[in-house]
């Protein structure tokens, strides 16, 4: 049985992945990486490697998308296959670098709430806006809380450029994103699929940002074709 490693993204826990942690329990023994005690890419790549088996597939969503380079970085032998959710290979633009420290400061002033029903329509399809979709992503972030949400945004503004990166990943690629997604859209996942040997590129209509949460079946079936492939 294959061992399956899962990267949640920022201020999300297991619950994204509920819904495939459950349907894939036949296909594959899985883990949970804890992305919430460092503030470096490079520390929680570390922390998920001493945790996971020697040899595992590997799937991101969004900040656990740029874990996963990292992973890759520091241990590619160890990488069975890949599969990226509404992520990007590129580092923060300027203008992005500016609005994350911006609101690192708001929330270590106590500002800034995590994850409200006024961001909401910056991470969900409308149609997940309302009911328990909505609910579950404010949930998360709840339970991830501020002190996780800081170091991860420290970590994420320190990542580095994964393009070049890109066309040596030489295990089975996926990369998947909402359609409507507008902090990772398609044309990010699109230059990724480009860029690695191989790889397939799957868009979920109806979803924004979190497809795990907003359209997990159809998730879950395209992870349990790319896990028997």
């Amino acid at each position: 049985m294959t061992d399956l490693l899962l990267l949640p993204g920022l201020l999300c826990d297991a619950a994204l992945w509920r819904h495939q942690t459950a349907a894939l329990a036949a296909q594959a023994r899985i883990a949970l990486a804890d992305v919430t005690q460092d503030d470096s890419l490079g520390a929680m790549a570390a922390r998920a490697l001493a945790a996971a088996p020697p040899r595992f597939a590997l799937a991101g969503l969004s900040m656990g998308g740029y874990l996963a380079f990292e992973i890759l970085r520091q241990a590619p032998a160890r990488v069975t296959r890949l599969a990226l959710f509404d992520t990007s290979a590129r580092p923060d633009t300027p203008e992005q670098s500016r609005r994350r420290r911006g609101l690192m400061v708001l929330t270590r002033t106590g500002a800034f709430k995590g994850v409200t029903p006024r961001l909401l329509p910056q991470l969900l399809h409308p149609d997940h806006l309302a009911g328990p979709v909505g609910a579950e992503v404010l949930a998360m972030a709840e339970r991830v809380g501020r002190e996780a949400f800081l170091r991860q945004q420290a970590a994420i503004l320190g990542r580095p450029d994964s393009r070049p990166g890109l066309p040596a990943i030489a295990v089975p690629t996926l990369v998947a994103v909402g359609a409507a997604d507008t902090l990772t859209p398609p044309g990010l996942a699109q230059e990724i699929a480009a860029g690695i040997p191989g790889a397939r590129y799957a868009e979920l209509p109806g979803c924004g940002h979190l497809p795990p949460l907003e359209a997990p079946a159809a998730v879950t079936a395209l992870l349990a074709g790319w896990l028997a492939a």
